[in-house]
């Protein structure tokens, strides 16, 4: 399926490759510069601290649709073992853990897709993508991820708990979740987007969690751009919503995102917490720390993120 000529043109107008250098692999995260962590800082006001990671165990999101992409199983390898055999002395527990590394709450690196062959900056998906990893544009070129964070609320800006089915966020969405929270989205912001569906998953339902979902759109995606927006991740499986405005393309925010902009997207998000915390303060910004894992070559990161405020 060949990408419709008006995403084409869309992918055309937000397009930053070269705009940090030919070699450049981390895309909008430039974004994230001294002075902005700086000022992000300034967000601290009380030092209260909330995870927005999900629980890492084989009853996480993944229902099987995408193989491979496993929920974490772990494995005690070492109980209470006594190393020197004398048990009066140092005694030792360890264990080990298989999973998706994409399987819970995590980013997307910029080599997770590709379209017409191309990865962001115009890096040969072919060459930079093999068995053994990502050469170019993977996780462990993003060294850190800190700043601030902005929590726009669309659910509660449109009324409701939860949007359901695959309703897709517009600009004027995420133009009234900010006038909800009196925040205004500046350059190198981490955008958080709340839909509400994290609430199925909390409910036991992890096929209804999985889709349909509602979340950001092709109508969003100049949105970002103008905005500088640093990175996006959402309370869905997806990020985007799916099944996908248009028949003609498959999961097109995920390519303009990631291919075009170079802007790193996260998924599986739990903001439900921080929902209620920002509207009983009335803060919708904060410091924010969701540096990835530093995984050599992989196309993604398992984070546990956390907001001080």
């Amino acid at each position: 399926m060949a990408m419709p000529p008006e995403v084409k043109e869309l992918a055309a107008k937000v397009r930053n490759w070269g705009r940090w250098g030919d070699d450049d692999e981390i895309g909008t995260l430039n974004l994230i510069t001294d002075d902005v962590v700086q000022a992000a800082a300034q967000e601290i006001r009380t030092g209260k601290r909330l995870a927005l990671g999900l629980p890492l165990d084989e009853n996480g999101p993944q229902s099987g649709a995408i193989p491979g992409r496993d929920n974490p199983v772990r494995e005690m390898i070492m109980v209470d073992m006594a190393l020197t055999g004398d048990p009066s002395n140092f005694t030792t527990s360890d264990d080990k853990v298989a999973m998706g590394i994409q399987a819970g709450t995590h980013w997307d690196a910029l080599a997770h897709v590709s379209y017409e062959g191309n990865l962001y900056n115009g890096v040969k998906s072919s060459e930079a993508i093999t068995v053994a990893g990502a050469s170019r544009m993977g996780i462990d070129k993003i060294k850190t991820i800190v700043g601030r964070g902005v929590l726009l609320d669309v659910a509660k800006a449109k009324g409701v708990d939860r949007i359901e089915g695959n309703y897709p966020l517009t600009a004027a969405d995420l133009d009234a979740a900010c006038e909800l929270g009196k925040v205004e989205v500046r350059s190198g912001d981490i955008v958080l987007i709340r839909t509400g569906q994290m609430q199925l998953f909390f409910a036991g339902d992890r096929e209804a969690y999985g889709t349909p979902c509602s979340g950001p759109s092709l109508q969003t995606v100049e949105w970002f751009h103008s905005r500088d927006v640093a990175a996006v991740a959402t309370d869905n499986i997806v990020f985007e919503c799916f099944p996908s405005e248009r028949e003609d393309a498959m999961l097109p925010v995920h390519l303009l995102h990631l291919v075009d902009m170079g802007m790193t997207q996260g998924q599986n998000w739990n903001l439900e917490e921080l929902a209620k915390d920002c509207a009983a303060d009335g803060r919708y910004s904060f410091f924010l720390d969701a540096s990835p894992m530093p995984f050599t070559h992989a196309v993604g990161s398992p984070v546990n993120p956390i907001v001080v405020k």
